[in-house]
């Protein structure tokens, strides 16, 4: 295959189709069947296979892209050169960080959250939290994602509503903010 006009320089490519069809469908359903184009070889089962699996990252790719965009809204800052980049650095570790704890959430809600959490961001959350709600409190994924949603503006009251990534991001803000003002504050002791 010809590269496209941008990479002209590295010349010609091999593309490999890869046709992928469902098995074990519903009863009354049609199979899904489509066709992945791939530069990587792939000449046996076990390569065909592995690239269908690397194809099932796509999704998180993309969710996690969405994070880095929507949520930390990497685009928004304008800034030059190596600055940039520096900010990429950080937001990309958050972007990653809200990514494990949303497939968390969705997967393994009641796992412990300190799978996603510092004992810090733990004490800040549970301090944060009110008192009313402290006496039924599970220190699980979904709590702590219901906890930062709360510090981002999330209204507890409208519990059937999704948790969004903006909010998610806003709270992850606030609780870091939080935890260096407990930090400061252990440290006076």
């Amino acid at each position: 295959m010809n590269p496209p006009s941008r990479l002209k320089k590295s010349g010609n490519f091999n593309v490999y189709a890869l046709f992928a069809t469902e098995i074990n469908v519903p009863d009354g359903c049609e199979p899904i069947t489509w066709m992945l184009l791939t530069s990587e070889l792939v000449t046996t089962q076990a390569e065909a296979s592995q690239i269908l699996r690397w194809y099932t990252y796509r999704w998180r790719i993309e969710e996690y892209h969405k994070i880095l965009k929507s949520g930390c809204k990497a685009e928004s800052y304008r800034l030059a050169g190596d600055s940039m980049s520096t900010m990429l650095g950080f937001l990309t570790v958050i972007a990653a960080q809200l990514l494990q704890m949303t497939y968390l959430h969705r997967n393994s809600p009641h796992s412990s959250a300190e799978l996603v959490l510092t004992k810090i961001q733990m004490d800040v959350l549970l301090a944060s939290t009110p008192p009313k709600q402290k006496k039924q409190i599970q220190l699980t994924v979904d709590w702590a994602i219901r906890a930062i949603a709360r510090l981002g503006g999330y209204l507890e009251h409208r519990k059937n509503s999704p948790i969004g990534i903006q909010v998610l991001w806003r709270g992850w803000l606030e609780l870091e903010t939080l935890c260096q003002g407990w930090l400061l504050h252990e440290n006076l002791k």
